[in-house]
């Protein structure tokens, strides 16, 4: 009997721990409403805190759906609240990220991306949040050119570079992590 009690005890414990983990909250330590992450207190490996993270992320690709922001986006954020978790501050992040191809259409002002696509931009208020936190926005003129979007049509959160691929080269010359999304 005593036997049995402390297994039933000891399955209830489990469920109830597992049940817990299973639908865990999103947290957001740095930015807010803006790739979500879990908290993972049992991770061993895990950012080094002293470190001066100094990251260029390649962003080539695009969504279909044109109401939500690119996953590839999302992921800057992500990127930014899972070293935050990890005990990194915010001042160890150096972070650029450089738009091109499919993912160009993001940067569009809120009058050119209404026009283009009939709905708001989902991505200006991503990109307002990560600038707010450091985080350096380029889009290619290359893209631009070549898809015959004019450089006034960009929104004032995202600034112009010569190209992704000089902003790639110069900033890994300069130390920085490359990641592309």
């Amino acid at each position: 009997m005593k036997k049995a009690l402390a297994w039933t005890l000891t399955l209830l414990v489990t469920t109830c721990l597992w049940a817990q983990n299973t639908n865990p909250e999103p947290i957001f330590p740095i930015v807010q409403g803006f790739g979500g992450i879990f908290d993972a207190p049992h991770a061993t490996e895990k950012p080094d805190p002293t470190l001066e993270y100094k990251v260029v992320i390649d962003i080539a690709t695009g969504d279909e759906n044109k109401s939500e922001p690119f996953m590839s986006l999302i992921n800057i954020a992500r990127l930014m609240n899972l070293h935050a978790m990890g005990g990194v501050s915010e001042q160890n992040m150096q972070v650029v990220a450089v738009l091109h191809k499919d993912a160009l259409w993001a940067v569009l002002s809120q009058e050119a991306y209404r026009e283009k696509f009939g709905v708001d931009n989902p991505h200006i208020p991503l990109f307002q949040e990560l600038k707010r936190h450091g985080v350096k926005l380029l889009v290619c003129s290359q893209s631009l050119f070549k898809r015959e979007v004019p450089y006034q049509l960009v929104t004032p959160e995202v600034e112009v570079a010569t190209s992704m691929l000089t902003t790639m080269t110069t900033y890994q010359l300069k130390g920085y992590a490359a990641l592309k999304f």
